[in-house]
């Protein structure tokens, strides 16, 4: 039997991999273990741990790897910790391969900690191109890892690009989209005026969801950005639920503007929440009329719901995007214009750049089956 660990370091990662760790659990030819760290089991992040014994799943490890901070410095201290913990919470489990995503520092630490221990790494979501700091890390990542899952055919011609042999390099599509794809959780303004801070917000009525995360390579700007951001919404008078900043360096000074913007001017169409469980969120996307701010979720499950999305800034520079994405930069005046000009389109035509058919059990399936190794070699196109 293959023991298959996943590795879990934000809820985001949990909602993004979760039909994953069902195909996992009822495989009888796997066995499934789940290591939780860094943000994941902090609770003004989103508690994992709580979701995991809520859905039935384990946990085998908890990472405890997270300086406050909100700079560069916490961040590769963070790194260096994460590597420790993870090292040793690996070899306790003894896994035959390590299962991680996406392009965070807290996941590098984990590919590290895998290497050196002769673990063999599955990267979902490698061959991506963004605009700060994770792109390295994701190449980073890349490199390290032996098993590559992308998530468009693009991406699965950079790894190739990379130097990985094809035979381990395959193009299941986004698990999250197949997630968006079953979901049919029901969210009322109940359950959303329950949450966080601010104005109550009808979500039966139009309303704008604002995601805005630090751009780690843009430390000392990030507050002059997301105010940019807040007098633009706050100008337009639309209702809206503003999601607080992710953890990265940078999240400080996000923080600090949204808390100084509600002080002075008092909006009365805001609602601040901290995070949304994955069905939840998901549900509540589906309502929004327009997604404002630097989220990949503007990038792929909004791409797949229609759902129109005004981008702003470098965060997600290069990523493979569709036709309702409006790119603008900081500046009040054009990210207005840009939500007036989503909401008068309303809807786009659904998405398939991401989606592909079966992509977890596909995932799983390879997992079980596919020959493992540990040593490496870079492999020359012809």
């Amino acid at each position: 039997m293959r023991k298959i660990c996943f590795v879990i370091t934000s809820h985001i990662h949990y909602a993004r991999s979760k039909l994953i760790l069902e195909e996992l659990k009822r495989d009888l030819g796997t066995e499934l273990l789940i290591v939780v760290g860094a943000s994941a089991i902090l609770d003004p992040h989103g508690d994992v741990l709580s979701l995991l014994e809520r859905d039935g799943f384990p946990h085998h490890a908890k990472i405890h790897m997270m300086l406050e901070g909100g700079n560069p410095i916490a961040m590769a201290k963070t790194t260096g910790i994460g590597i420790m913990e993870f090292a040793t919470a690996f070899d306790n489990l003894r896994p035959d391969v390590v299962v991680v995503r996406g392009d965070r520092y807290e996941v590098l630490a984990a590919v590290i900690a895998a290497a050196y221990l002769h673990i063999p790494i599955a990267h979902i979501e490698g061959g991506d191109v963004t605009g700060t700091i994770d792109e390295s890390v994701r190449h980073a990542i890349t490199k390290l890892a032996h098993i590559h899952f992308t998530t468009n055919e693009a991406a699965r011609k950079r790894v190739l690009a990379m130097g990985e042999h094809p035979k381990y390099v395959f193009n299941f599509g986004a698990p999250e989209l197949e997630f968006v794809a079953k979901n049919t959780f029901q969210i009322d303004n109940d359950f959303i005026n329950r949450l966080g801070v601010g104005d109550a917000i009808d979500i039966d009525e139009p309303f704008l969801v604002v995601m805005q995360h630090p751009v780690t390579s843009e430390m000392g700007k990030n507050r002059a950005h997301i105010e940019e951001t807040l007098h633009a919404v706050h100008d337009l008078k639309i209702p809206t639920i503003w999601f607080w900043p992710n953890v990265d360096a940078g999240s400080d000074e996000i923080s600090k503007g949204i808390r100084s913007f509600r002080e002075k001017y008092k909006p009365e169409h805001m609602r601040f929440i901290k995070y949304l469980p994955p069905e939840e969120f998901i549900a509540l996307l589906k309502k929004t009329h327009c997604l404002v701010g630097n989220s990949s979720a503007g990038i792929k499950e909004s791409s797949y719901l229609g759902i129109p999305v005004v981008n702003i800034g470098t965060r997600q520079n290069n990523r493979l995007r569709g036709n309702n994405v409006l790119d603008v930069p900081h500046n009040r005046n054009k990210i207005k214009k840009a939500i007036q000009k989503q909401l008068a389109h309303g809807l786009y035509k659904k998405d398939m750049l991401y989606c592909q058919k079966d992509t977890s059990k596909n995932i799983v399936r390879t997992l079980k089956k596919v020959t493992l190794y540990t040593q490496k070699v870079f492999h020359d196109r012809k």
